[in-house]
This record gives structure tokens, sequence and C-alpha cells, in this order.
């Protein structure tokens, strides 16, 4: 994700989510606070940026001759999310941070427990 020449990236299986703002409201109406909000186990938001996967090993990194260099480059496996999907996830596993005076979340895509994504 790039913001005024600077460029966040993102790494190993992890998102980055922007974090939904406001209120929420129960079925009844009622508006909850931030702070109740905050206490409850599953937290929602979209994905802005995927990190390439976890690394798959070499298939000669257990050979008898480690001066040798490795065949191929790294490969990954792919990630289930994408970029745009909504995602929800334990709130517990995400780390916050601060990039460009806004708020995101890190979440590992273990903690993910679904994905909403628009086909078109």
């Amino acid at each position: 994700m790039q913001r005024k020449n600077r460029e966040l990236i993102v790494v190993g299986d992890r998102v980055l989510v922007k974090i939904e703002e406001g209120e929420e409201r129960t079925n009844v109406g009622l508006y909850l606070p931030p702070t109740a909000v905050d206490n409850q186990a599953v937290q929602g938001g979209t994905i802005v940026a995927t990190g390439p996967g976890l690394p798959l090993p070499s298939p000669d990194a257990g050979s008898d001759e480690p001066w040798r260099a490795p065949a191929r480059e790294t490969r990954f496996v792919p990630m289930q999310a994408r970029e745009g999907d909504y995602a929800l996830f334990f709130r517990k596993a995400a780390v916050e941070i601060t990039f460009d005076n806004e708020r995101f979340l890190v979440v590992p895509q273990q903690a993910i427990l679904a994905l909403v994504r628009d086909e078109y």
C-alpha cells in the first residue's frame, strides 16, 4: 500500500485491515459505545493489503551439500484473502498500527474466521 512516497509492505501470511470506525447498533436499534464494541471477541474490516503467504522450503534444503546455491526462487503458499474482501477475525490476534495518521490492524491469516467477497 503506497501513500505519500512511502510504501507499507505486509510480510508473510498477514493481512492489513482497515478498521471500521463509528458506533455499532444492536438489532433493536440501541447504539453501542466504543468501549462495549471493544469487548467483543470478533471484529470485521476491509482488507487493504496482503502479504505473499507462507514461504515453502526449498526441496534441496535438507541436502547433504549445504554449499550448493538454491536451484529456484522462494515460492509461497498463496493467501486465501484478497484485497477488497471483508474479513471477520479474532480481535485478540490483531495488532493495531498507525500509518500516515490512519489506523489499521495487522491480522495473521490463521485468525481470520470468514471472508465476504463480492464477485464481479
